[in-house]
């Protein structure tokens, strides 16, 4: 399970290797060769048993024009020594494998992003004997998805949107798309996204929004982040989310329907207002009969 920020930026390339190569060519705008096959690597890049050196992912791709490394590094501020291990990572796969090694760097910061997208130079000024130039993937660059279309158009994409922009007054619209798109998309891989944009959302609100956004979703109730919502509060749970799910979309509760839907105790029906709540035009229609 998915325990930090950190692990979900780059994990999420392991679920989808296809929204990596999809990054390089639409928001770096690297003509990145299309690859026909993936294949995950072995992250351990010690050589010496006391000093040891992992990156954070490793693919292979098997493109028409030979074989790629895509090296992708989750970083959450500067860090001196992580770029001083960036040239090794790069240097010692080429050693070893002879394929064209690939540094992408991902991060949720601004700041972070200006900083590992510096050149790193090795060698006399003017005249370096190596220059790293890492591929920076941040908030400045990944498309902010907010539109429901778009969403379901790449829905990698997406979830990648929502772990680099969830925040601020964008997140609702981001998120509501989201969740639009993850229906259309294969449950188990749907609840492994979930996971990862629940780890990459910092703010408290924007967080609890997007896990009353998932108790909107059948199977979402299989999955362990289903069970750490649940113990939060089942009845109550439910009734909180049909009422900030209608609050989050601007529509007004009148004090009829906040009393109907608080006074309730059947968990099947609160399920499917909350279902309803993504979509209704007004908070009376939560009722409506099929």
């Amino acid at each position: 399970m998915v325990s930090s920020s950190h692990e979900a930026m780059h994990r999420i390339f392991q679920k989808d290797p296809a929204l990596l190569t999809n990054a390089l060519q639409e928001v770096l705008r690297v003509p990145f060769p299309e690859p026909h096959d993936f294949a995950a690597m072995n992250i351990d890049l010690t050589e010496i048993e006391p000093v040891e050196r992992r990156v954070d992912t490793l693919l292979r791709a098997e493109t028409d024009e030979g074989t790629y490394l895509l090296i992708v590094e989750s970083q959450g501020k500067p860090n001196k020594k992580k770029r001083g291990s960036w040239p090794y990572y790069l240097s010692y796969l080429y050693e070893k494998y002879h394929w064209e090694p690939v540094l992408i760097v991902v991060t949720q910061s601004s700041a972070t992003a200006r900083w590992a997208a510096q050149p790193i130079h090795l060698g006399m000024g003017g005249c370096p004997s190596l220059t790293v130039r890492p591929l920076v993937l941040g908030p400045d660059n990944v498309p902010l998805i907010a539109d429901v279309d778009e969403a379901v158009a790449n829905p990698s994409l997406a979830v990648l949107s929502a772990m680099t922009h969830g925040r601020g007054p964008q997140a609702p619209a981001i998120l509501e798309s989201l969740v639009a798109a993850l229906r259309k998309v294969e449950p188990d891989t749907a609840a492994a996204f979930a996971q990862f944009v629940d780890s990459c959302l910092a703010d408290p609100q924007v967080k609890q929004m997007w896990r009353d956004l998932m108790t909107t979703m059948h199977y979402f109730y299989r999955h362990p982040l289903a069970e750490e919502i649940r113990e939060q509060g089942r009845v109550e749970g439910r009734i909180e989310a049909i009422l900030n799910i209608l609050e989050w979309r601007g529509i007004p509760v009148s004090d009829a329907v906040r009393s109907r839907v608080g006074t309730c105790t059947d968990q099947g029906l609160l399920t499917l207002w909350a279902r309803r709540a993504m979509d209704v035009e007004s908070a009376e229609d939560l009722f409506q009969v099929d």
